[in-house]
């Protein structure tokens, strides 16, 4: 059975595949895309029901495509963006292969280029970009034994309160997708517990500005390492309902009861650290930052927009904030089932090749890695802060491409000279 060989093989048919692909294009770069499953795959199935994209389309999109299933201001929903990406994927005939798992990636003995073992046969390929994004095993903390009555769930798994029992919802983790769940179970009548930890809180817009504006024209989009410290940081933020900006405070007085970080289990009993106070402070702290840096920029560059005094008024603490829940017995209090949006995990195992971390995160400068012909895309903070969003892995992509076309050059000089002195 003969080995079909390429140029690049991408490895994912998500955002981050779509983008390599069309950069690949534009260098002349032959190349093929496998997707395990459909292309935009984990926006279609390992997302909950209501889900929007936490940016406007105006700005969360590739640079050569506008959505068409919103305005430029609204938030496309999660099979919205899924199509955008079939559509952008049609646009540009990327090479896309669906329901091909890529099993094993492994270096040439004594030569350049890869062999790609799959579900459907051998390849060969002088380059590999390994596409996956982010999003690749969602993390539960051992905490709660499987053994308990209590529905388990990964926010990647939960579609809709269907799934769930009737009772109360502990959600774990207060990121974009820890209290969106919360809020729309609270909106649907269920009795929600939202455990807090350290997060950052921008304002969703600000004086007739979407927050994604103010970090582009303030430069935050182009920073290019995270605060020390900070590295683990959640992003609360909506395009829920319109767009709103989360307000913790706002969410305890409709009705959810917030308790700080989870910590330990044992005999029905959950555990919550002390810090809810200051989790909230923090958060408070980077939301007002940013509304400073703002009106500073207004004024400095002599802009007109309307004032927004309103915004910088902090509302009063409720009792789960100045008198924090330490312990709940899920029992007594009726909760049933546990959500946790604790993030995820790196998974890598198919890439045989000493180009990761002990932790198991890739190795890499900008997405090159040490080893020639490995590279990697759709990382958080890749190259800059925007680099794991739509718009910021397209240009990660565009860098990437370059570097691929760049190594083809020197080795086509390489062989034409063995060629000449033969």
């Amino acid at each position: 059975m003969s080995v079909e060989k390429v140029g690049t093989i991408i490895v994912g048919g998500g955002q981050a595949g779509i983008a390599m692909s069309e950069h690949l294009s534009n260098c002349s770069e032959t190349h093929l895309v496998f997707e395990r499953k459909r292309i935009a795959e984990r926006w279609r199935t390992e997302r909950w029901d209501k889900l929007v994209a936490n940016g406007p389309a105006w700005h969360d999109r590739f640079p050569n495509m506008e959505f068409s299933c919103v305005d430029a201001n609204g938030f496309p929903t999660k099979d919205g963006v899924a199509k955008y990406f079939e559509d952008y994927a049609e646009m540009i005939k990327a090479p896309v292969r669906c329901g091909v798992e890529v099993k094993s990636v492994t270096k040439k003995s004594g030569a350049t280029g890869f062999k790609v073992e799959t579900s459907q046969g051998e390849y060969e390929a002088d380059n590999i970009v390994a596409a996956t994004g982010p999003f690749q095993k969602p993390i539960i903390p051992p905490i709660i034994p499987e053994t308990s009555n209590v529905v388990q769930l990964h926010s990647n798994s939960y579609h809709n309160s269907k799934q769930l029992p009737e009772g109360a919802v502990l959600v774990v983790g207060a990121g974009s997708s820890g209290s969106q769940i919360a809020d729309e179970l609270l909106r649907e009548g269920r009795d929600v517990f939202l455990s807090v930890g350290p997060h950052q809180r921008p304002p969703r817009s600000y004086r007739g500005r979407d927050f994604c504006w103010w970090l582009g024209v303030l430069g935050k989009w182009d920073a290019t390492a995270m605060e020390p410290g900070k590295e683990h940081v959640t992003i609360a933020v909506s395009g829920a309902h319109g767009g709103f900006t989360v307000d913790f405070r706002e969410l305890a007085q409709r009705g959810i009861n917030l308790v700080g970080l989870t910590q330990t289990y044992s005999e029905g009993t959950m555990r919550f650290a002390s810090d809810i106070a200051n989790n909230i402070r923090q958060g408070d702290e980077n939301y007002l930052s940013v509304l400073q840096e703002a009106d500073a920029y207004i004024e400095r560059n002599g802009i007109e927009l309307p004032l927004e005094p309103e915004a910088h008024i902090i509302a009063p603490d409720p009792y789960c904030i100045t008198n924090p829940i330490r312990e709940l017995n899920l029992k007594e209090v009726g909760i049933t089932s546990v959500i946790w949006a604790t993030g995820y995990a790196v998974d890598y195992n198919w890439l045989k090749a000493d180009v990761f971390h002990e932790t198991g995160k890739p190795k890499h400068e900008r997405g090159v890695s040490p080893e020639p012909g490995i590279y990697f895309l759709g990382l958080p903070w890749q190259s800059r802060r925007g680099s794991a969003f739509i718009w910021g892995v397209w240009h990660d992509a565009k860098y990437l491409a370059d570097q691929i076309s760049k190594q083809r050059n020197y080795l086509n000089y390489h062989t034409q000279a063995l060629m000449k002195n033969n």
